[in-house]
């Protein structure tokens, strides 16, 4: 009984400000995980495409950098998302 008591108490002590930070951290964490998850598994494919086919080394490159700016960006608004959440 004392640890629900304790836990009730503990969750009572979270302030808007605690809150809006674990929320503008977990928006970080999830926003910068996943672009790094495609921007990992795109690598690997233009890689293996390059080794399929090395003459379109150029056409895979300039479409991997075009892909790979597109998941920063997605990072980037995870970023602006969160820096929204903790200060307005």
């Amino acid at each position: 009984m004392t640890e629900a008591t304790d836990l009730v108490q503990a969750a009572s002590s979270f302030t808007p400000e605690v809150l809006k930070g674990m929320a503008a951290g977990a928006t970080v964490a999830i926003g910068g995980i996943f672009p790094a998850f495609a921007i990992g598994r795109l690598a690997a494919k233009a890689m293996e495409a390059i080794g399929r086919n090395p003459e379109a080394y150029s056409k895979v490159q300039t479409a991997m950098i075009l892909a790979t700016a597109f998941c920063e960006a997605i990072a980037i608004y995870a970023l602006v998302m969160a820096l929204i959440i903790k200060f307005v």
